[in-house]
């Protein structure tokens, strides 16, 4: 996708770039790599997260071809720019599937989006560890999964659960993450390198 890119969104990425050499990475790996610290100013990201290349490339081609994203809270689809996304989490549906079922609305929001969006999806998480153990447990047969939640309880858990699952995943060891670093990384397969992404690192 062709956008027009701020000044200042360059210069960030170029002083990003002076302070961490992430160009072992392959393509896709490192614009997810790098969106994700430059929308967290975290140079931890670098050693902390977990990209299948494969899977990151599928899903960049299944967004290009329309396939839908679903996301867990709002506040992940308003920093996905360029795509509309399904968010089921306001729904006052999900209030009422999730005291009826005995579970969150987070992952009654996930119930009712894979009713919505079925199989194919690109599923976002950034915020709700349960949501992430639902998609999970449901085995939503997605294009990729990226799941960043952040949190003391369940998120650690909740993206090694990920891992172990086999689904096609974008994902992160520790507790942090959140809405900011999960969009970045949709955002990464939606536009795809980096401003002046070709070029090595100042100083390398």
């Amino acid at each position: 996708m062709n956008r027009q890119v701020h000044p200042i969104e360059v210069e960030s990425y170029r002083i990003l770039r002076s302070r961490i050499d992430l160009s072992h990475l392959p393509g896709r790996s490192r614009a997810v790599a790098e969106r994700v610290v430059h929308a967290s100013a975290d140079l931890d990201y670098a050693t902390d997260l977990v990209i299948d290349e494969e899977a990151v490339e599928a899903a960049a081609a299944a967004l290009a071809a329309g396939a839908p994203i679903v996301t867990d809270v709002a506040m992940v689809a308003s920093g996905i720019t360029a795509r509309e996304s399904v968010c089921r989490i306001g729904d006052p549906i999900a209030a009422r599937l999730a005291r009826s079922a005995g579970i969150t609305r987070s992952a009654a929001a996930v119930r009712l989006a894979y009713s919505d969006v079925g199989p194919g999806a690109v599923w976002v998480v950034g915020c709700a560890p349960t949501a992430l153990m639902e998609i999970i447990a449901r085995r939503v047969d997605p294009v990729l999964v990226i799941g960043l939640p952040v949190g003391f309880v369940g998120a650690a858990e909740s993206k090694a659960d990920l891992r172990g699952s086999g689904l096609p995943q974008v994902s992160n060891v520790s507790e942090k993450g959140g809405s900011a670093v999960a969009a970045a990384a949709a955002n990464a397969l939606l536009y795809g390198p980096t401003p002046a992404g070709e070029e090595p690192p100042a100083g390398g």
